[in-house]
């Protein structure tokens, strides 16, 4: 596989900002969230990104494996809440205005798909829900959705739109995610399931089209998930 590594200056959280690119710009972008605390070379180490090499390697894909920020953020308990998902909010920026400015520009592509496992799969659907115009594909392993724990209680508007269990059932334009192919994996022994099913009940009541897919004999772990992005991908590439 081509590999890149990409480093710059963002101004959304005054630093600077990497991440990994696999292939050569060409096919569907797929941008892939590291998992819950973790760095941008997660993927890469874990054996996520190997699995889909075929796709790689044959140009149907290029995939951006972007840095996270969870342990300034979510995770970060020295600052407030309102602190936290401000600089998540901050994250969020870097993603829709550097990446997938980046990642479009390379495919010549109008949108992107997005995609992460277990807390992963929360910031690919979070921004795939607040960017619907910006997002074509939405993959979910093993996903983990609710981030009410990160905040001590605490409640504000910010942190409001960045759950999508409390913004999805309010949402008065369901059509607006209508061009989106959303894919929720989760599986018999993967200890966030009811996570995925929740989620998929949220977007059955607005009529918001889907593919919730349980399988038998997965959990939450990294072989599982080497199994189910590329056989996800088969579907749409």
């Amino acid at each position: 596989m081509n590999e890149r590594y990409i480093k710059w200056y963002t101004p959304w959280l005054s630093r600077e900002f990497e991440m990994l690119v696999f292939g050569n710009g060409g096919g569907l972008p797929l941008i892939l969230f590291p998992t819950s605390g973790a760095r941008y070379y997660e993927n890469k180490d874990f054996g996520l990104v190997g699995s889909v090499a075929g796709y790689i390697d044959s140009g149907k894909i290029t995939v951006y494996c972007p840095d996270a920020t969870d342990l300034e953020s979510l995770y970060n308990k020295s600052i407030h809440p309102a602190d936290r998902i401000r600089t998540h909010n901050a994250y969020e920026n870097v993603i829709v205005h550097d990446v997938f400015d980046l990642a479009r520009r390379e495919s010549s592509a109008h949108r992107v798909a997005v995609c992460g496992a277990s807390l992963g799969a929360y910031h690919a659907a979070n921004i795939a829900f607040r960017h619907p115009d910006a997002v074509s594909h939405l993959i979910s392993l093993s996903g983990s959705f609710d981030i009410s724990s990160f905040f001590d209680g605490y409640h504000d508007d910010n942190i409001y739109f960045n759950s999508p269990y409390e913004y999805l059932p309010n949402t008065t334009d369901p059509w607006k995610y209508n061009h989106m192919t959303i894919i929720i994996g989760t599986g018999e022994w993967d200890n966030a399931r009811h996570e995925s099913y929740r989620l998929s009940e949220g977007l059955n009541s607005k009529g918001i089209k889907h593919w919730l897919d349980d399988g038998k004999w997965r959990g939450h772990d990294w072989n599982y998930w080497q199994d189910m992005l590329p056989y996800y991908l088969s579907k749409i590439c």
